[in-house]
Parts: C-alpha cells; sequence; structure tokens
C-alpha cells in the first residue's frame, strides 16, 4: 500500500481537498486504484449534528455515513464509492479506545494516547485504505489521506504523531508528504516567509514533507519558488506552485503540467505496481475525456441564471453538492453557470416591511431567473419565502427544482393553492397544524440527533403511468433508481390523494409505495421534486439527472439533452453513464 498524505500549514482554507483530490485523480489516471481517507481532528463523533453555516454541508455516502464534505470532492473526481470509516474524527477514535478499555482489551494496563490512540489511529488507516472502493472490487494501490486543519493545532496532534509514526511503518517508496502553504501578496511582493516557517513547523512536529504545494493568487516568481525551495531544503521541481484557476476543476490540469505525476512515480516507485491493461486504457480514456470536458469551460460563452432560494447562503458552502452538481450540468449543457443567492427570509412579506430593499432585490433575482432550486435545509425560518418562490415557479413555467425540503416546499404550496387545503404545512414547521401535508417520519427517533434520520442509498421505483416523465426520461426511461438520502420528514399519506387529483404527480415511491419520492407536474416546463439527495452522486463526467434535466430546461435544452443522453453520448460525443444505479458508485461513463 503507498501512502499519500496532504497536510496544511500557515491557515486554512487554502484547498487540500482539491489538491489531494486533484493527486487522486492523476494517480487514477495511470491505471492506478485509488482509495481516499479524510482525517478531521474535531471531537464530534461525525458531522451530522453540525451547523452547516458554521462547518458547511453534511455530505451523505450510500452506507448513511454523514461525513465531512471533502468526501463529496474525493468521490465527484475519483469516482469512487467511500464508507463512513474513510472519515476518521478524534470522537470515533476516542470512542473506539474507550469502547476497548471497558472491554478490558488493554489488560490493565495505563491507556494513553502514546501509543493507544496513535495506535488506534494507524490501524483504522491502514485497515480502511485497503476497502476497495471502485468497481474493480479489488485493494487500492494507493490511500490518499487528508489530514484537516492545520499542522501545530492542539487537537491535531494526536494524528500528527500516528502519521509520523505512520510513515516508518510502511516503509521506504511507500509515503509521501505533500504539504499545502498559503504564500500571500503584501505590497505586491510574495510573501515566502510564512510557508518557511510551516515547514520548520511541521518537519518539528515529526512529518517531513516531499512536495510543497504553494497556494497563491497568481504564478510565483522564479525567484519566490528559489526561496522556497532553498530554505526549505528541497529541489525546485518539489515545490509545486497551485494558482487560482478559473475552475477548480482545471486543477488537475495545472498539477499535470507541473510533472507531478514523474514526482509521485519517482518518491513512490509506483513503476513497481502492476497495472492492468484494462485499467490504463481506463485512466487514459478518464484524462481525456476530463481535458474536454473542463477545458471547454473556457470556451462557454452564453450564461444560464439560477437562483438558489436557501436558509444558509451565508457560507456557500453549506450547499457545495449542489453547486458542483449545477456546475457539471452546466458544463454538459456548454453554459457558464450564473449562480444568484437569495434568502428565503428576503422574500416574505415582512421583509418588505422591515427592509423593502432586500425584499425587491430578493424578487428580482426570482422573476428574473432562468431557473429557481430550492435545496434541503432544517427548521421553519425562510420556509414561507421558499413556498412563494415555489408559487412563482409553478405560475410562471419558470423551471423548479426541489430536493428534500424543496420537494416538501413545492407539496405544500400546490396543497395550499391547487386543493383547497388551508393552511397546509409541515408538522416541522407547526406540530399543532389542523392540515400537516408533511409529517414526522413514525419510526424516527426524535429525542436524539445523530444518526437518527433516514440515511444513504434507497431505491425508488418510477410508478406505472410515469412514461410523459421528463426526469425518468434522464434515467433512459428506468423503472427503478438509486439515490442517496437525508430526511426525518415525508409526505402525509392521508393527503396524496387529493393532491394527485389536483394535479401534482408522485410519480416515484420507495420500494414500498408507501414513501413519496418524485413529484413532477405534467404540464410544465420543468417542476421537479425529489425527497432524495441527487447531489451527492453527481460526478464531473456525469452530472446529476435530476439537476441535469434542470439546468437543461432552464436553457431550452431539455429535448436535445434527453435525446443525446438516450443515445449514450454528449455533445463532446463522449460516453455517458446513468448515475445512481449502481451501488459501487462506478458508471457506464468510466
Amino acid at each position: 500500500m503507498k501512502y499519500v498524505l496532504v497536510s496544511g500549514g500557515v491557515i486554512s482554507g487554502v484547498g487540500k481537498g482539491i489538491i489531494a483530490s486533484s493527486t487522486g485523480l492523476l494517480l487514477k489516471t495511470t491505471g492506478l486504484k485509488v482509495s481516499s481517507i479524510k482525517v478531521d481532528p474535531y471531537i464530534n463523533v461525525d458531522a451530522g449534528t453540525m451547523n452547516p453555516k458554521e462547518h458547511g454541508e453534511v455530505f451523505v455516502l450510500s452506507d448513511g455515513g454523514e461525513v465531512d464534505l471533502d468526501l463529496g470532492n474525493y468521490e465527484r473526481y475519483l469516482n469512487i464509492t467511500l464508507t463512513r470509516e474513510n472519515n476518521i474524527t478524534t470522537g470515533k477514535i476516542y470512542e473506539h479506545v474507550i469502547q476497548r478499555e471497558r472491554k478490558g482489551d488493554y489488560l490493565g494496563k495505563t491507556v494513553q494516547v502514546v501509543p493507544h490512540i496513535t495506535d488506534a489511529i494507524q490501524d483504522w488507516i491502514v485497515k480502511v485504505a485497503r476497502i476497495p472502493v471502485d468497481d474493480t472490487n479489488e485493494e487500492p494501490d494507493v490511500c490518499i489521506i487528508e489530514l484537516g486543519g492545520t499542522v501545530g493545532d492542539i487537537e491535531s496532534m494526536p494524528f500528527v504523531e500516528a502519521l509520523t509514526q505512520l510513515r516508518r511503518r510502511a516503509g521506504k517508496n511507500n509515503f509521501l508528504q505533500i504539504h499545502v502553504s498559503y504564500v500571500p501578496v503584501i505590497n505586491s511582493e510574495q510573501k515566502t516567509k510564512p510557508t518557511q516557517q510551516a515547514i520548520k513547523a511541521v518537519r518539528s512536529a515529526g512529518l517531513i514533507p516531499d512536495l510543497i504545494a504553494c497556494r497563491c493568487e497568481r504564478a510565483l516568481d522564479p525567484s519566490a519558488v528559489e526561496k522556497i525551495a532553498h530554505f526549505c531544503q528541497v529541489d525546485v521541481e518539489q515545490v509545486v506552485v497551485v494558482k487560482d484557476m478559473p475552475s477548480i476543476y482545471q486543477v488537475p490540469l495545472l498539477l499535470e503540467r507541473q510533472g507531478l505525476i514523474p514526482l509521485l512515480r519517482d518518491i513512490l516507485s509506483l513503476q513497481s505496481l502492476t497495472v492492468s491493461p484494462t485499467l490504463a486504457a481506463k485512466g487514459r480514456h478518464t484524462w481525456a475525456q476530463w481535458k474536454t470536458r473542463t477545458s471547454a469551460e473556457n470556451r462557454f460563452f452564453d450564461t444560464v441564471t439560477i437562483v438558489l432560494v436557501g436558509k444558509y447562503i451565508e457560507l456557500h458552502d453549506s450547499y457545495l453538492s449542489v453547486i458542483k452538481s449545477l456546475e457539471h450540468s452546466a458544463m454538459r449543457c456548454r453554459r457558464k453557470l450564473d449562480l444568484r443567492w437569495v434568502d428565503s427570509e428576503h422574500l416574505e412579506s415582512k421583509t418588505r416591511d422591515s427592509d423593502p430593499a432586500k425584499f425587491h432585490k430578493a424578487w428580482h433575482d426570482v422573476c428574473t431567473a432562468s431557473g429557481i432550486i430550492v435545496p434541503g435545509g432544517f427548521g421553519k425560518r425562510g420556509t414561507e419565502g421558499m413556498i412563494a418562490a415555489a408559487k412563482w415557479a409553478r405560475e410562471n413555467k419558470t423551471p423548479y427544482l426541489g430536493i428534500c425540503l424543496g420537494m416538501q416546499i413545492a407539496v405544500i404550496e400546490y396543497a395550499r393553492n391547487c386543493c383547497s387545503i388551508p393552511g397546509a404545512t409541515s408538522e416541522e414547521f407547526n406540530a399543532d397544524a389542523a392540515n400537516k401535508v408533511i409529517m414526522f417520519m413514525p419510526e424516527v427517533n426524535k429525542e436524539t440527533m445523530g444518526a437518527t434520520m433516514r440515511l444513504g442509498l434507497r431505491p425508488t421505483l418510477f410508478q406505472p403511468g410515469s412514461d410523459w416523465s421528463r426526469l425518468r426520461a434522464l434515467y433512459a426511461g428506468k423503472m427503478e433508481i438509486l439515490e442517496r438520502h437525508r430526511h426525518r420528514y415525508e409526505v402525509n399519506p392521508d393527503y396524496i390523494e387529493k393532491i394527485e387529483q389536483g394535479g401534482l404527480r408522485f410519480i416515484g415511491k420507495d420500494e414500498k409505495g408507501e414513501r413519496m419520492e418524485v413529484v413532477e407536474i405534467k404540464d410544465h416546463p420543468w417542476f421537479v421534486g425529489v425527497q432524495f439527495h441527487p447531489e451527492y452522486l453527481s460526478r464531473v463526467l456525469d452530472p446529476s439527472r435530476p439537476y441535469l434535466g434542470f439546468v437543461a430546461a432552464s436553457v431550452g435544452l431539455l429535448e436535445q439533452i434527453t435525446t443525446d443522453m438516450n443515445k449514450g453520448t454528449n455533445v463532446n460525443g463522449l460516453t455517458n453513464g446513468v448515475n445512481g444505479l449502481e451501488v459501487s458508485g462506478e458508471t457506464g461513463l468510466f
């Protein structure tokens, strides 16, 4: 097993996840099988209970694991399917060690950070790194490990020590470290001192960076690269410049041009690994597709304006997978995405009275958008604004996509205004309401928050008589699809018949026919709501079908895109898979 550790210094949020994902993609293009692990030093057991405005979105895996958003990057770039074990947290490690101590596994010894915590971390990594993550069902050749936070943080110290020991445990030519550092520009001068100090700090902690990835707004001057190499005691070739790119999908191209693959091959002795000719050919094909799709993005002149009506818009990472899915679909439709953010509270009448400027600006964005999306969320705040946006989309034939809460919003709006159900609402918004068309799922625990929702990959069955569905057509007419879920509320079955009589069709249900999974309006360009989260399975080269249909409808290309997808080709002549149909996560694209 070969390990690539990606760590960070100077400041957090410098793009370690994208660099780790890009490195993994480049390795995969050579025919190697690649897995990924994210280490998060926080004490939470997982990301499930975290506020999205503080931590960003919670990414959900096929096994129901609620994990850090960087695992979404890994899956999108590498087209792999990870498990909850691929996200290691301090909470998980200490919980594991304490459980072992309670069982007497340590034979009465004093349990300490070294060696018990550090050994547990190493054992966890070694075990998980060998789990198959793609359709080969074979053990990976390389595991990318991203260490969250900044080296030197007190909470990351046990992990740093464990990774130092893992380097020795792995042996020569089996462990490589990429340390990501930020190079600021002050008074037009590129300052290398923070990077020098960061490398000094990480070495004093016991880690030895083999490559230094310098994040910067513009390419580093040769003198700055030479200075970093000199004072950090590495060759100039070991300093990789990761400047800002027009798109994060072009970062792999930037790294490839700087010779990252030969560097990895040399330091890790990758030539000693046996690569299947089939996987080598698949890797070359993947790389050709990636370059074609991402390079073309620079030549898109037409835009598509999408308005996202949400409640966590202060931190855009709260909707990271939604953004990426829209980007994937826009690229597929050969459009540049113009994403506009609308706080759903600003659409409510109370805002008109207290802050008319915000009210009118929000409604201007909604009324002039090519498409309206309402993503997932929790709680009552801002939901009346979402309902108003859904009503506008329905009445004005503007393409609408509702995800999870967004689907429930569409049902509430339709029940109120088209089905004569007064005061229709959700139990989440008003537990005492007379007409709760959305109800709390009966089997879900109301007291415990962590991992108690309906989570993970689950089937959705299109219903008989849904041949007209625009969404189903994009799934190649399949009767059954697999998508990932994260919700604790559902459509109240007592109201389904009346709502369907009013014209909103529940065309997709769960395997028992009890839960409503997909709603669609027939006489509308695109009015679709899905209870699942299709963004979790969207890939750069294989966009999520609900998102692709939504964006295509927003630019007037739905019929053409649907025809192309059913032919198995896209506008560039590349083969397309149908995502959400294979548990492995590998699609026909690869």
